[in-house]
Order: C-alpha cells, then sequence, then structure tokens
C-alpha cells in the first residue's frame, strides 16, 4: 500500500465522518441510546482527532490538541475503564469537533505526502508491533483501520436512533 493509497482511504474516512453525522443536531451529538453504544458522536469525532493527533506525532510532528481535548478523548484501548459521558455540556460543539477532525486530517496528510518510504519502514514499538512491526503499519491501522471501526460504531449508533444510512449519501 502506498502513501497515495493511505491517503486515499484518510480522505473517504473523513467525508464518512462528516456524513455519519451532517443530519444529527448537536442536541443529540452526546445520546447514548442503549447498552453497547457508549461512543456517541461527539466522543467518537473527538476520540477520531485525538487518533489523528498521535499518528502526526508518530510522523514527525507535535501532538497538538484544543485544550483539555486529550483528557476527555484520549484512550488506552480495551480496557479503559473510562466511558464516554451522556453530559453535552462536557463536549464541544458539532461544528468545533468536525473542523478540527478536519484539520488533523490535513497535518497528517501533509506529513505523509513529506515523508519517504526508509521512514515509514522503520521498525517502532507499540501496542501491536508483533503484528504491525513498522510505522507504515501503524499509520495503515491509524488512518485506515482504528478510524473505520470506530465509524462503524457511528453506523450502529444511527440504526439505534433509526437514522437512515449515512453511506448511502457518499
Amino acid at each position: 500500500m502506498t502513501v497515495v493509497d493511505i491517503i486515499k482511504q484518510y480522505d473517504f474516512n473523513l467525508a464518512y465522518a462528516f456524513a455519519l453525522v451532517q443530519d444529527i443536531p448537536d442536541e443529540q451529538m452526546t445520546i447514548i441510546p442503549e447498552f453497547g453504544l457508549e461512543n456517541h458522536p461527539a466522543w467518537t469525532l473527538g476520540h477520531l482527532i485525538s487518533g489523528s493527533a498521535g499518528i502526526a506525532e508518530d510522523l514527525g510532528a507535535k501532538f497538538e490538541m484544543p485544550d483539555k481535548w486529550a483528557d476527555l478523548f484520549l484512550r488506552k484501548g480495551p480496557g479503559d475503564p473510562r466511558k464516554p459521558d451522556s453530559d453535552k455540556s462536557k463536549y464541544p460543539s458539532k461544528e468545533l469537533l468536525l473542523h478540527e477532525l478536519e484539520h488533523q486530517h490535513t497535518k497528517v496528510k501533509k506529513l505523509l505526502t513529506n515523508i519517504n518510504d526508509i521512514a515509514l519502514d522503520k521498525k517502532i514499538k507499540w501496542r501491536f508491533s508483533n503484528q504491525m512491526p513498522t510505522l507504515k503499519d501503524l499509520t495503515i491501522f491509524m488512518c485506515i483501520t482504528h478510524e473505520a471501526m470506530h465509524l462503524g460504531q457511528l453506523a450502529a449508533w444511527r440504526r439505534a436512533m433509526e437514522l437512515p444510512s449515512a453511506l448511502a449519501t457518499l
């Protein structure tokens, strides 16, 4: 998979994220409709922002998120006891979240277009090093797989809220 392929999929994920929330009013962005669907839209967008900020750091940039967003959205993976909160006052607006998600995506894409294959082939230590040992593996996971997993959760959230398919709008 080339950097161009990664960026193409990353762009698709961003378009899908926008489609998944375009018809959701701010007042509904933190609803938790049932057990198993705790990752509501506000948290999901924020978590994707934290993931993009993290991969930007791995690609050589500074980790940057708006004030206190990292505390709200960063997770240590499965087993992290913190859950998204349904209190809307704790979350930024949908507009701010989408703006920051697009900003982070742009930053990562710029970093990817300026990195060489030798740097991407560098072995790194991270949670899934045994299965995906290189920076390229981590980048593919974070830009494509991690985002797609959470966007799938958001699609399930939409079904529970009896909203139409967002994928059909792309």
